[in-house]
């Protein structure tokens, strides 16, 4: 199989603008990243995606692989399926990895790439058993619940399952935002319009769950730090420096 790794980087974030270039320990965010994709020697390709001239220049400066996109991708799956279409090179599965995770472990995506062993996976994502209580009721922490299958059944801002009886035991996953496609699925979801739930819930993965796409669902015990605000990369570098 051939593995295509794309690394989303748009420099406009609401909440942090910029943050691709922020300096953590002497090296840009995305520089991090990057490097930390390249430690999964399974990838066939690795290729940062902006839209940003500051990000574009940075990459190639530190000898990395980029590609200007359109600014009017409304997520980070439109701007990956725009580097396939525009990459002569044919790749079986694609890699959706976040831009703001700069100490993701390269085991994840070991992890998924062996999922693909199986022809019929579609889709497959991470999951994280919930161990913090106050996880579940945080809304920027997103849910899901799985079937027996380990498919995923739906994702949500809000705590799912609900515990209607206190004294029963539930489990709560987190999910861990890393997307693998197979080359032809991702080309297919970025053309559905946005579905119901999405739009209520502003999670993507809802809109291929309801046009009858299969999710797998991978459980790790790994954490994925991601950078959303300017705390976050405070608490990071107490925690890895």
């Amino acid at each position: 199989m051939k593995i295509l790794g794309i690394i989303p980087a748009r420099y406009a974030s609401t909440r942090f603008p910029g943050k691709p270039l922020i300096d953590i320990a002497g090296k840009s965010m995305i520089q991090r990243v990057y490097e930390q994709a390249k430690h999964c020697n399974l990838f066939s390709k690795i290729v940062v995606a902006t839209d940003d001239e500051r990000i574009f220049h940075h990459l190639l400066e530190i000898g990395g692989d980029v590609m200007m996109t359109s600014a009017l991708h409304q997520n980070g799956s439109e701007r990956c399926a725009e580097v396939v279409e525009n990459l002569s090179e044919h790749f079986d599965v694609v890699i959706n990895i976040q831009g703001d995770e700069p100490f993701i472990d390269p085991a994840l995506f070991t992890l998924l790439i062996h999922a693909f062993l199986d022809e019929k996976t579609q889709i497959v994502t991470l999951i994280k058993a919930i161990e913090d209580s106050s996880y579940i009721a945080n809304s920027n922490i997103i849910k899901v619940v799985k079937n027996k299958a380990n498919k995923a059944m739906y994702f949500s801002r809000a705590a799912i399952p609900f515990n209607r009886n206190e004294l029963a035991s539930a489990q709560y996953y987190k999910h861990i935002g890393l997307y693998a496609f197979r080359t032809n699925v991702l080309l297919e979801v970025v053309k559905l319009p946005a579905s119901s739930y999405e739009q209520i819930e502003m999670l993507e993965q809802l809109r291929w769950l309801e046009n009858g796409f299969e999710i797998q669902l991978l459980e790790t015990n790994l954490e994925a730090d991601s950078i959303d605000v300017p705390a976050d990369l405070d608490r990071l570098l107490k925690k890895y420096f």
